[in-house]
């Protein structure tokens, strides 16, 4: 089981806890500037950056097991601050995206609402299920439609690709696999969670507007896992 496998002797100081997860975050930040400056001038790979790297943080908060306090206060802290970054240059690069979109704002958020919930029911795989098929599963959809995707649709007046749709799908439904089942273990029914899952969360993410999906797919994507094991007797 994975917990077991990330069990530590001794649960590090609440200051440890918090500085590793600054720490991360700010690694990450200072990445996609240094990539904004040398590498890049496309703002879509500045913003993926941060939200494939920024996301992997609820992996470290698992496995140190950070209490739920931590969580909530960075993610305030981090909607205080993206909100003021669409007025402000204060995260240059990141929301400058081309389009209007709240996505960044909705992405801090949703790991606040993600924490509070599962943290508190001693069940953060679904916070990590969730966080994570939203920071791999969006963000490598985009950088693939954006970049290969030659085979477009609309829906509500926006465009999609179905290379991109078809990567959501498939990375979701290995996140969620890959956190289930070394939960739950390799039931059939975890199977069906997973692409059940899989499959809303693309869903979400193709009818989504103003970046509300950074809100809808973690959310909805952890809530319907919980759900789900509850009424298949799982974990």
């Amino acid at each position: 089981m994975l917990n077991s496998f990330f069990d530590l002797q001794s649960i590090p100081p609440v200051w440890v806890q918090s500085a590793a997860v600054a720490i991360w975050v700010l690694l990450m930040l200072i990445l996609a500037w240094v990539v904004n400056r040398v590498a890049s001038n496309d703002p879509e790979v500045i913003r993926k950056i941060v939200h494939i790297g920024t996301g992997n943080v609820i992996l470290l908060a698992w496995w140190l097991d950070i209490p739920p306090i931590v969580g909530i206060t960075a993610s305030i802290v981090a909607s205080a601050v993206t909100l003021l970054s669409y007025q402000f240059p204060i995260l240059p690069g990141i929301n400058s995206v081309g389009r209007k979109s709240f996505g960044t704002f909705f992405y801090a958020v949703s790991i606040g609402v993600l924490i509070a919930w599962f943290w508190t029911l001693q069940k953060p795989h679904y916070a990590v299920l969730g966080i994570l098929v939203m920071t791999w599963g969006d963000g490598l959809a985009a950088l693939v439609g954006q970049k290969i995707g030659q085979n477009k649709y609309n829906v509500f007046g926006r465009q999609k690709s179905w290379e991109g749709s078809l990567t959501m799908a498939v990375v979701s439904f290995i996140i969620s696999s890959s956190i289930l089942v070394s939960v739950q273990g390799n039931l059939w029914q975890t199977w069906l969670i997973s692409l059940t899952v899989a499959l809303v969360a693309t869903g979400l993410e193709v009818v989504s507007f103003l970046g509300i999906d950074n809100l809808t797919v973690p959310i909805g994507s952890a809530a319907l896992a919980y759900v789900l094991s509850q009424l298949m007797g799982n974990v």
